[in-house]
């Protein structure tokens, strides 16, 4: 018989280092000090099989025994957890994986961050199929009439992005040059919609034709550090919720989101 070449074997680890990550990972999800039966019934492994790696693991203080015999993560693991925040960068990851996020659409990405005139695009992920939107690094998208202004209203203070609205709203050329009506309401609507859903969408606005899904990504504190939005032809893109480029995007920030830590009890 021919031998199967096709088959990918997995790259072999180390058993003993992979059984203790999931003691680890226990413990890091738990809401307070578990008790060894209680954590060893929690990773599937017998107390007497689980006490040696505990007491390894209080030697180099990743993990602490409390006054009652619990058991928590200890200091080291606190040094690791801040060593890995100091070394994240949220736009750098992003612009690693956003290209991968383009080629699955087959949809134009762009990467915003809050600059001194509101959203400031930093990073476009351009694909093939070209639409006819003026996204340029260095430029900035409109607070009001876009859904990565509703995103950044969303889930900025207001007293950062309040100064940002007025202008918009007060600028006489700009509300001439658009389509539809802009005012106020509106702009608070989709701004709160937007904090509901997790995410804001637009069709054929700012530009007819052209339609956009935006999602934040925020870091450890839970403060947004950058918009992800996804662009395309409005025939072309679906916006519906149970859409692929709504549960796409939304799952694409949401793993940013958890690498920079948020969500995280610690």
């Amino acid at each position: 018989m021919a031998r199967d070449d096709t088959k990918v074997s997995r790259p072999r680890g180390v058993q003993t280092i992979e059984t203790g990550g999931r003691i680890l990972t226990a413990l890091s999800r738990a809401k307070g000090p578990m008790q060894l039966r209680d954590l060893a019934e929690q990773v599937d492994i017998p107390g007497a099989q689980l006490h040696p790696y505990l007491v390894s693991f209080r030697e180099m203080q990743m993990v602490e025994q409390t006054e009652r015999g619990q058991y928590q993560l200890g200091p080291f693991a606190l040094h690791l957890g801040l060593s890995r925040l100091r070394n994240q960068n949220p736009y750098r990851d992003t612009i690693a994986r956003v290209g991968t996020l383009s080629d699955e659409l087959g949809l134009m990405v762009s990467i915003s961050v809050w600059g001194m005139h509101g959203p400031t695009i930093t990073y476009v992920q351009e694909f093939d199929g070209r639409i006819h939107a003026n996204v340029q690094v260095g430029g900035n998208y409109n607070m009001t009439v876009t859904a990565t202004g509703a995103v950044f209203g969303a889930f900025l203070p207001k007293s950062i992005t309040q100064d940002v609205v007025d202008r918009e709203l007060s600028d006489a050329e700009f509300q001439r040059r658009t389509y539809f009506k802009v005012d106020a309401d509106v702009y608070v609507a989709a701004a709160a919609k937007a904090k509901s859903n997790g995410y804001a969408l637009t069709r054929d606005m700012p530009i007819p034709g052209v339609s956009a899904i935006a999602a934040p990504v925020f870091d450890h504190t839970g403060t947004i550090q950058l918009a992800v939005t996804v662009i395309g032809p409005s025939g072309h893109i679906d916006l519906s919720p149970d859409g692929e480029p709504v549960r796409r995007l939304m799952a694409f920030t949401g793993d940013l989101s958890r690498d920079l830590g948020h969500g995280s009890d610690a």
